[in-house]
């Protein structure tokens, strides 16, 4: 009776592994497929990126250039060249994370979090329109 019921325990464990071994291996396979069709997005996009932002430093330079040495244009036009994302993530497929093509200045991005962390929206302060108004 002893080996009976160690039995049955021991087939119990072995179906639960079995059960859970081809889910396992689907999202292995999932992982996989996300992490080969990022590197190839990376393929197309990254020499994109690239040229986008050595143009943009051309033309930074130029701009700095033009406007007297005036740094502030200058980085007008290099920061959204320069800072972004040049590789494309299995976060940025699943639609985790957006895809930043046109960087922002941290300053920026600073502020930006601070106000989804505080939970404020400029739109919360405004009154709502509805289509009575009209």
């Amino acid at each position: 009776m002893k080996h009976r019921w160690s039995g049955l325990a021991v087939a119990a464990l072995m179906a639960s592994t079995v059960a859970a071994g081809p889910a396992a291996a689907d999202e292995m396979t999932n992982e996989a497929g996300m992490g080969a069709l990022s590197a190839l997005s990376t393929l197309v996009y990254a020499p994109v990126k690239l040229v986008y932002a050595t143009c943009g430093l051309v033309f930074g330079g130029i701009a700095w250039g033009l406007s007297g040495g005036d740094s502030d244009v200058m980085m007008a036009v290099v920061t959204p060249a320069v800072r972004g994302d040049y590789v494309i993530t299995p976060a940025h497929l699943r639609m985790e994370q957006p895809v930043e093509f046109f960087g922002k200045d941290p300053a920026y991005r600073e502020a930006q979090d601070q106000q989804v962390a505080s939970g404020s929206n400029s739109s919360s302060s405004e009154e709502s329109i509805s289509h009575e108004d009209f």
